[in-house]
């Protein structure tokens, strides 16, 4: 059986696709992301790059980088752009949003929600009352996976470490190098899928001789990765690269940019299912503490779902 779960949740939205009792696509939409991929958006053009192929423009609260330029257009013209990939979060410095021109009428950006509901798939949305079905299906460990970039296969670890070139896999593990190396190749399409991994990822094979067992490597990958994507072989030392659309952060990125934030909306979601009567007063460590103080729309949600006065203290 296969099914989209989903929640509105405090600061964020959830989804997860269960198959079998298991989470294969993990997504989660945070409340502060604007502008959001597939919206179409009044702007104007502020500055022109990369000797008049890309430009810059601005809208109502933001910027993008525009990947290409309409013909004859100067610098300060009125257009209508599409969101092509939403701003991504580095360290040090944030990569702008990437549209295109368009003739479309502006319109705002399909929801988590929608998103999931063009699947074909049953949507269930669920509540804080009831079982929590995420939890059943292994929210928390997968959740765990992307902040730590551990996961574990058959007969080994993949570690995932996401950087701002791309997002790697390395293999470690024990046995003969050919059936480990395939194991991993099946656990990493799995993550790419389960994680909404996209842009260029590299993952780094045992090295393997021969070509025929490189080639069952690859065959992995492809059996287990839907199209659309673009691969190299794996070359002599072991090492493969995939590139994927990328349209918005990794549930990795998501999390591990501002981990405190991210803790604060699992906080959130977790005292919400609390079964009443909920304690008014919890206390946290500090960087959470900020985390929530900086959002007291946050805690205003939660007192409206909860009918409590809910405190939170730095312990």
């Amino acid at each position: 059986m296969a099914e989209w779960l989903y929640e509105s949740g405090i600061g964020e939205a959830r989804a997860a696709l269960v198959i079998d009792g298991a989470i294969v696509k993990a997504r989660i939409e945070r409340d502060d992301v604007h502008p959001r991929c597939g919206a179409v958006l009044a702007a104007r053009l502020v500055e022109i790059t990369a000797k008049g192929r890309e430009g810059r423009v601005r809208f109502d609260g933001g910027e993008a980088m525009l990947v290409s330029l309409p013909s004859g257009i100067t610098q300060g013209a009125a257009l209508t752009v599409e969101i092509l990939r939403e701003p991504i979060r580095e360290a040090g410095r944030d990569k702008l949003a990437r549209a295109a021109p368009t003739d479309a009428h502006p319109r705002a950006a399909p929801t988590l929600l929608e998103r999931i509901g063009a699947d074909a798939l049953p949507v269930r949305t669920c509540l804080a009352h009831q079982s929590d079905a995420f939890e059943a299906a292994g929210w928390s460990e997968v959740l765990e996976e992307a902040i730590t970039g551990d996961i574990a296969f058959p007969g080994g670890m993949l570690r995932m470490i996401p950087t701002p070139a791309m997002t790697l896999f390395d293999v470690d593990g024990s046995g003969p190098l050919e059936p480990l190396a395939v194991a991993a190749a099946q656990a990493i399409a799995a993550a790419i899928m389960r994680h909404d991994i996209g842009g260029s990822i590299g993952i780094d094979f045992p090295t393997i001789a021969g070509k025929a067992p490189r080639q069952a490597v690859a065959a992995a990958i492809d059996a287990g990765l839907p199209q659309p994507f673009e691969r190299t072989a794996v070359n002599g030392f072991g090492f493969l690269q995939i590139i994927r659309r990328r349209t918005r952060e990794s549930l990795p990125e998501l999390l591990r940019a501002n981990p405190a934030a991210a803790r604060a909306r699992a906080l959130l979601r977790a005292i919400e299912r609390t079964p009443p009567p909920v304690p008014a007063l919890h206390l946290v460590p500090a960087p959470l503490h900020a985390a929530l103080a900086a959002r007291p729309d946050w805690r205003d949600a939660l007192a409206r779902r909860t009918g409590a006065d809910i405190r939170f203290e730095v312990r």
